[in-house]
């Protein structure tokens, strides 16, 4: 009997953050997991790109969970041909929803103001003016969203099992684990998709990785730790009550999930003791608020701590004084408040998003503080202010950097180095070889020769575009 053929080619998040995407092939049958998109300002270009595989030939699509860098891609592969199943857990086919249509919308809006500013100079966008995108793209995306459950089997054609588990990372996130059948021969592969963390608010711990033949583990965090967790109450409170004095406010960018729920959770927690005044607070993301709505609708994701809350009556995810800023007057109306407003507001990276004119309005104050809360990627603007430049260019314009620039690491929703261990404890045979993405080349470098050190388990960083044949 000829051997099992069965390969993965790594089409994104190889040696960088962004753009996840593996394309398995085996028994005629082929599916990713995940479809992302590129955030990165240098790899951006990517997203404009022919999609490496023929979206006609893909039968299936498997989300780990819906971050933009995860799922970003999929309206694009729709629009190319792509008529398969989209298999994910019921939280994440919720925000999926949301941030498709988001993200469409906001690349729509992106490309008009480009064509009216470049028509305004006379020169031409880098990459064609038009979305990569629409609304009805990401619309019929959604369309093809299958929702299952965790740690059960989901049968994705004959011989091709999938099993969702619950990764922590953000609500409804999960790893993902790929049992192939043929004849007497049986082979898998586990994808980590991003691994949270332990012990944090609102959401149950990961649930370790099981058996594998091979494993695809990311490493965004994994040439470092995180500085303990217990730490975010204190720092935060400081932050905000320095500013307060000092008359600014505090501009914080926030992703809209999770990132921001859990600054929230603080945040209600800080009042309630008294760490902080009473002061005007602004989600001022429309995505993030619709998002807060799905976590409403999933508290059987929630560990305990967040349901004693609900049971007294207190949601985790609100406090007196919190104002949802839905619409774009709201949102202008925040610029005229005298006195420290708390601003969080979309994109967490400063990619996009009403972050920009509320940076455009506090960066120059020396008075106002950005608070960083989450991972900036290489070329974001969120990581060039946080390197310390004194001029930053948005919307076409130059701005001086006069406000404090503040970042607490420990909000980070992703598993540190030993958190990644703690995960993969979970195998207990050695894997045939483990393939560490998902980093920059210094911490998935970093990470997978620390990896093989402690478990003597092979380990390799794949490539952009590598193939790979699993013997």
């Amino acid at each position: 009997m000829p051997a099992m053929n069965m390969q993965i080619s790594f089409l994104g998040a190889a040696q960088n953050v962004t753009g996840s995407s593996y394309l398995v092939e085996a028994k005629g049958f082929r599916l990713l997991v995940d479809c992302g998109m590129y955030q990165e300002r240098k790899l951006k270009s990517r997203n404009w790109d022919p999609f490496p595989a023929d979206p006609e030939s893909i039968d299936a699509i498997l989300l780990t969970h819906a971050h933009l860098d995860h799922c970003g891609l999929v309206p694009k592969l729709v629009r190319a041909g792509f008529k398969g199943k989209v298999y994910c857990t019921r939280a994440t086919a919720d925000i999926v929803e949301i941030v498709l249509l988001d993200s469409a919308k906001i690349q729509t809006e992106d490309v008009a103001y480009k064509k009216k500013r470049h028509k305004r100079e006379g020169r031409k966008g880098p990459y064609p003016l038009e979305p990569l995108y629409t609304i009805e793209d990401a619309e019929a995306s959604i369309q093809l969203l299958t929702g299952v459950d965790y740690e059960k089997e989901v049968v994705l054609a004959e011989g091709v099992v999938a099993t969702f588990r619950n990764a922590g990372h953000i609500l409804g996130s999960s790893s993902v684990k790929i049992v192939v059948t043929d004849g007497g021969e049986q082979r898998s592969i586990l994808f980590s998709g991003d691994v949270g963390r332990w012990d944090l608010p609102i959401l149950e711990d990961p649930e370790s990785a099981s058996q594998a033949d091979y494993v695809v583990v990311e490493s965004t965090y994994g040439n470092r730790l995180h500085k303990p967790t217990a730490t975010i109450p204190d720092s935060l409170a400081t932050i905000i009550n320095e500013t307060r004095e000092a008359g600014g406010n505090v501009v914080i960018p926030s992703f809209a999930i999770e990132r921001t729920q859990e600054l929230l959770y603080h945040l209600n927690g800080l009042l309630s003791e008294k760490k902080i005044p009473p002061l005007l607070a602004f989600v001022d993301s429309p995505m993030a608020i619709r998002v807060t709505e799905v976590f409403r609708r999933h508290p059987e994701l929630f560990d305990e701590e967040a349901r004693a809350l609900l049971e007294r009556g207190d949601h985790p995810c609100d406090f007196p004084g919190l104002t949802l800023s839905r619409t774009v007057h709201q949102s202008k109306s925040i610029n005229h408040i005298r006195g420290t407003a708390l601003i969080i507001a979309g994109s967490g990276m400063c990619t996009g998003g009403r972050v920009k004119h509320h940076l455009v309005n506090n960066i120059g104050r020396e008075e106002s503080t950005v608070l960083f809360i989450g991972y900036q990627a290489v070329g974001t603007l969120g990581r060039i202010i946080l390197e310390g430049v004194e001029k930053i260019r948005i919307h076409g314009k130059e701005h001086k950097v006069k406000a404090r620039i503040e970042k607490i690491n420990g909000f980070s929703a992703h598993a540190d180095r030993n958190e990644l261990l703690q995960w993969l404890s979970g195998i207990t045979e050695p894997p045939k070889r483990v393939f560490v993405t998902h980093g920059e080349p210094e911490s998935a470098n970093g990470f997978a020769s620390w990896l093989n050190g402690k478990t003597g388990w092979s380990c390799s960083v794949p490539s952009y575009r590598d193939c790979v044949t699993l013997d």
